[in-house]
């Protein structure tokens, strides 16, 4: 089929104009019941490095590694007439210089099953991903430097603290208050490597099935209690969710950071705000786990939205590294914390910045038949 009758297939009164399609920044291509490509778009020849007039005489095998996930998730927008999200995604060839790795996203075209849309994203949430799951070089150090600070500070300053309470009395009033700075910097300086501790604990989880929902109340109830009667905070949930393997003191945790970011966010704005928690079920959500071939999947979604003035997009990309924060007294802990407990439960969490405010979603695998976890959900 021509991709003129393909765009005719669109909206048969007011067929697709090319031009629409050719403005869209990343690679589109549509094929049909037999896989033949039908359509692409300009970003489509250049990413193949190849003209529209040679890739529509191709099958979706002949552009990309026929093993690709790429074949999958057309099958399945296919058979489920839904979109089909796959991160991480192989679509190299030698022709094309080797490895190329890409976001994907299928759907059908319209109603029609036999047409279905393929869209390549090249930059998005496959280097996030990529980011958290295989570049740990930040979190290492983090804990290689909270076991040092650990080891070799904490017992000098436990010292230097005693010594200071112990001159104090046979200090004249002057100097005393010296000496009780000098208690009080050390303190500050415990609490801190105290803090930091928390990226050195590589035990084992201790997990049981757990009701997300029952997570974001408690968090909710906390939230509320120690912010702005300016803000108000409202919940769009999706009810039939499915339970996630993990430790709800943590997930808490996560949630409870996230929910005081937002709203120190809106209150620092000095207008009244709005926080939003939202739930979903994605089943498309998928990625390629680093140094193996398996493919898990993150059907659980949770979002902390706020009305804030937003991270700046500077900071976006880093903002889960150790130290970065937006805050002028933040130690830049918190969110790298949210990182480590998400990363340890098997998930991903990602800043996305939005006309006004910034939007935390976290992705979670559900509780599985095959993980051996036996019990009611928790509460």
């Amino acid at each position: 089929m021509s991709a003129a009758a393909v765009e005719r297939t669109v909206t048969p009164d007011a067929p697709l104009p090319r031009a629409v399609v050719d403005s869209l920044p990343n690679p589109l291509i549509i094929v049909d019941a037999e896989d033949r490509i039908c359509l692409v778009n300009a970003a489509a020849e250049n990413f193949f490095q190849t003209g529209s007039a040679v890739l529509l005489r191709q099958r979706l095998g002949d552009v990309v590694p026929f093993s690709s996930p790429v074949f999958n998730a057309v099958a399945q927008a296919r058979g489920t007439a839904g979109v089909v999200n796959e991160y991480a995604v192989g679509v190299g060839t030698p022709r094309l210089g080797g490895e190329r790795i890409v976001d994907l996203q299928t759907a059908l075209m319209g109603d029609d099953p036999r047409f279905v849309i393929v869209m390549l994203l090249e930059r998005s949430m496959a280097h996030k991903i990529d980011r958290q799951l295989t570049s740990r070089g930040a979190a290492r150090s983090v804990s290689g430097m909270a076991a040092m600070l650990a080891h070799e500070i904490k017992n000098p300053l436990a010292g230097i603290r005693g010594a200071a309470q112990l001159l104090e009395p046979g200090l004249g009033e002057e100097d005393r208050a010296f000496a009780r700075l000098i208690c009080e910097e050390t303190d500050r300086i415990r609490d801190l490597v105290d803090q930091m501790e928390v990226f050195s604990d590589e035990r084992p989880l201790d997990r049981a099935p757990v009701n997300i929902h029952v997570v974001l109340e408690r968090v909710k109830q906390l939230t509320l209690a120690g912010m702005s009667r300016a803000i108000t905070v409202r919940e769009d949930y999706d009810p039939s969710l499915p339970p996630v393997l993990g430790n709800k003191d943590q997930l808490t945790q996560v949630f409870l950071n996230l929910a005081k970011n937002a709203s120190e966010a809106i209150e620092a704005g000095g207008e009244a705000g709005e926080i939003v928690f939202t739930t979903a079920f994605r089943p498309g959500v998928r990625l390629t786990v680093p140094g193996s071939g398996e493919r898990i999947t993150l059907p659980l979604e949770v979002c902390i939205h706020d009305t804030g003035p937003g991270v700046p997009e500077e900071l976006r990309p880093n903002i889960f590294d150790p130290f970065v924060t937006t805050k002028p007294s933040g130690r830049g802990l918190g969110l790298a914390l949210v990182a480590k407990i998400v990363r340890d439960h098997g998930g991903v969490v990602e800043c996305v910045g939005r006309g006004r405010g910034t939007t935390f979603r976290v992705l979670l695998p559900m509780l599985r038949g095959s993980d051996g976890v036996h019990g009611e959900i928790a509460t």
